[in-house]
């Protein structure tokens, strides 16, 4: 049997199916008999396949199936074997030999010449061969593996795989980062991140296209510049911190200090707490009390304005039914022959009444030595004896309750002095605490119910009220700030505005409300008391900047009120020439009487000078009283010495700040009605008797500014000169 040559090289399994059924694996390659023998690529068995290997083995499976062939064929036919000769035999011992042979790797160098052992090995070889040569044939095969050992040799096939794949992954992505990278161009500034992770960065490459601006020594300069000042800011910046940390630093050390060498904290605690429980039983308190103050103040003003709204119906009444009186007066149709006239007996009781009144003031001005008296400038305010005793019955019955609100609470809690008192013991132990718990802020709030309780009885309508800086809360409050500001160091200013902030919260809207209700505009003393009382009240605001809300609220009802008692109450009547025969007639006393009460109220609204804007005044008294009625009134009257009076009446409530500019040669735009009006009556007075009242004319045109109207008026009559005049001014 012919010898087959051995082989270096493995096979693999070619087919997984015949070796289950079989139930042993067959070889797909031969490979070296002894195990750890290098195959023909100079590795050993295990170790990593070099890439292609997947085709190296698909071409050793086409191979060995080639080769097992021929043997077949020939073992099949049974026919004559070529037996190799003695040079092949012995080339194939020799590559056997090498192939034993350990070593790296497998020299493929066969051409070396046969040494003398290996001839006699090879002769010794040949005589010991018997013709059962073929039980000493070479397995080319190994023994039949395990289950084990084909799933570890399968994992590993598996393993290598994998390598091989990912290695091929890795080639495809530098291939494809290099074609992105040729196709994509990267602009100026930017970067592109290609794989989107931390692992590649792009380069940024340079553009030649773009063009730089020149820099110069300047250039340099200019940017080195700007960023020193930038380092200098920020190491400004920084400094101010240190320092602001450094007085951080001082201060609390000095806090510390402060704490540690003060007075014993337990006297503290105690104090605070007494403080804190006094400050929470006098809310306690006042929280009860307060719905019984405003049901208090609600009677009170309810009593005033019944009071109020009857004596203004009365005279409305009272109004209405003489002027109908003195027109059917001037009807001679509707008279009899007695000459009486027709009247029911109401109208001729309220004239009555009216005659009886006037009487009674009549008297009484002549027992107080008042003589020079306009009839119609008194307030008619007289009530009937029932009336008067009923209406002080019931102020007496709500001022009583009044007093019973605090009779079961103690002084501590209810008289504002001794509230001031504790907080100024407050204030001069713990100065700190106390300003910084902001009770100069609180106190107006807190005090506002017990001023409020002491303002019930205060009628600020009436001559004989008292004064608001002569009340006892008033007086309270103001030594409670002097003793504050002897501690300049400490105070911040919050105590100095409680009395203006306690006028503020509870005088102020107390007026408003007697203004919107109570007040009587035609009422002289009522007006002139007001203006006292809220002068009072707003020189505690002259120190602040902001306008008080309620002040504005004040004002706006007073500016209300006199426009609604323009509109209302002024009524001049004008009666034919025929009618106001004799001074002594009907007619001309109801006329007169009302012209003097429209002159009244002039007076009234311009007592407010000072408080009211000069706007809202001139629009009042001269737009819409002085020239839509007095100046009506005067033009329909004889000229004569009355009309100069009214006229210097006039010009006599004027205030004088509104000609305090000396430089003026002209009178107020308002007032040109009432000067044309006075020029007209100096030439009608020139060619009468009344001559004389020229003068007078002209001291009125001074006193208006009107200087122009009063020189070409003094050049026309040959008066004395203007400054003889002003003089006498």
């Amino acid at each position: 049997m012919a010898l087959r040559p051995q082989r270096t090289f493995r096979r693999r399994q070619v087919d997984s199916s015949d070796s289950d059924s079989d139930g042993t694996k067959e070889q797909s390659a031969e490979e070296p008999a002894e195990s750890g023998r290098p195959s023909a690529g100079g590795r050993t068995e295990g170790a990593e396949r070099p890439r292609g290997a997947r085709s190296a083995r698909g071409r050793g499976r086409v191979w060995a199936s080639s080769r097992r062939s021929p043997g077949a064929a020939s073992r099949g036919d049974g026919g004559a074997v070529k037996i190799p000769d003695a040079a092949f035999i012995q080339a194939a011992r020799r590559k056997r030999e090498l192939a034993r042979t350990p070593g790296d790797y497998i020299s493929l160098d066969v051409n070396h010449p046969s040494t003398t052992s290996e001839s006699k090995r090879s002769n010794g070889e040949d005589s010991e061969s018997d013709p059962d040569d073929h039980e000493k044939r070479i397995l080319f095969t190994p023994k039949p593996q395990t289950l084990r050992q084909r799933m570890a040799e399968e994992s590993s096939i598996r393993n290598e795989d994998s390598s091989e794949e990912s290695q091929e992954d890795e080639s495809q992505d530098t291939w494809e980062q290099q074609q992105m990278r040729k196709a994509v161009r990267i602009t100026e500034g930017q970067s592109i991140d290609l794989l989107h992770s931390s692992k590649s960065q792009t380069l940024k490459k340079f553009d030649s296209s773009i063009s730089f601006a020149p820099v110069n020594l300047e250039i340099i300069k200019k940017q080195l510049n700007s960023r020193l000042t930038l380092l200098q800011d920020s190491h400004r910046s920084h400094q101010r911190e240190y320092e602001k940390y450094e007085q951080d630093i001082k201060s609390s050390k000095t806090a510390i200090e402060k704490l540690e060498s003060g007075p014993d904290q337990a006297l503290n605690y105690k104090f605070y707490k007494g403080m804190k429980i006094y400050v929470e039983n006098i809310i306690d308190c006042l929280n009860e009390k307060i719905s019984s103050i405003v049901e208090l103040e609600s009677s009170m003003y309810t009593l005033l304005l019944k009071h109020s709204e009857a004596l203004l119906k009365r005279r409305q009444d009272e109004l209405k039914c003489e002027s109908s009186y003195l027109q059917q007066l001037s009807r001679k149709d509707e008279t009899l022959a007695s000459g009486s006239l027709a009247l029911d007996e109401k109208d001729q009781r309220i004239l009555e009444e009216i005659e009886a009144r006037r009487v009674q003031r009549r008297q009484a001005r002549v027992l107080s030595g008042n003589c020079d008296h306009q009839e119609g400038t008194s307030s008619d305010e007289e009530l009937s004896p029932a009336e008067m005793t009923n209406f002080h019955k019931r102020q007496g019955d709500i001022l009583q309750d009044c007093k019973k609100v605090f009779e079961d609470v103690h002084d501590d809690f209810c008289n504002v002095q001794n509230i001031l008192l504790k907080f100024q013991q407050w204030r001069e132990k713990f100065p700190d605490s106390y300003y910084e718990a902001f009770v100069g802020f609180c106190l107006p709030k807190l005090l506002s119910p017990l001023i409020r309780v002491q303002l019930l009885d205060w009628n600020p309508l009436k001559m004989d009220s008292m004064g608001l800086d002569r009340m006892p809360w008033f007086t309270a409050i103001t030594e409670f700030m002097e003793s504050g500001m002897e501690d300049v160091g400490k105070e911040d200013g919050s105590d100095k505005k409680i009395l203006s902030a306690v006028i503020n919260k509870t005088v102020v809207p107390r007026l408003t409300d007697f203004v919107e209700m109570i007040w009587d505009p035609l009422s002289t003393s009522q007006t002139r008391i007001l203006t006292v009382h809220c002068r009072v009240a707003f020189e505690q605001f002259a120190s602040e900047t902001e306008v008080s809300k309620s002040k504005q609220d004040l004002l706006k009802s007073v500016a209300a009120r006199m426009k609604k008692s323009i509109e209302d109450d002024v009524f001049i009547p004008l009666y034919p020439k025929s009618s106001e025969e004799g001074k002594m007639s009907p007619h001309s006393k109801f006329q007169e009487r009302q012209f003097w009460g429209a002159l009244k109220l002039f007076g009234n609204i311009l007592l407010w000078n000072g408080l009211l804007p000069d706007d809202i005044l001139q629009n009042l008294g001269l737009g819409k009283l002085l020239n839509r009625y007095l100046i009506i009134a005067l033009t329909n009257a004889i000229p004569g010495p009355d009309v100069v009076k009214k006229c210097s009446q006039i010009a006599a409530c004027l205030p004088d700040k509104w000609f305090e500019n000396s430089a003026m040669r002209t009178s107020l735009p308002q007032l040109e009605n009432f000067v044309q009006f006075l020029l007209q009556s100096a030439r009608k007075l020139s060619t009468t008797e009344f001559r004389n009242e020229l003068n007078g004319i002209i001291l009125i045109l001074v006193k208006v500014k009107a200087l122009s109207q009063a020189e070409s008026l003094t050049e026309e009559h040959r008066l004395e000169p203007l400054t003889a005049q002003t003089a006498g001014v």
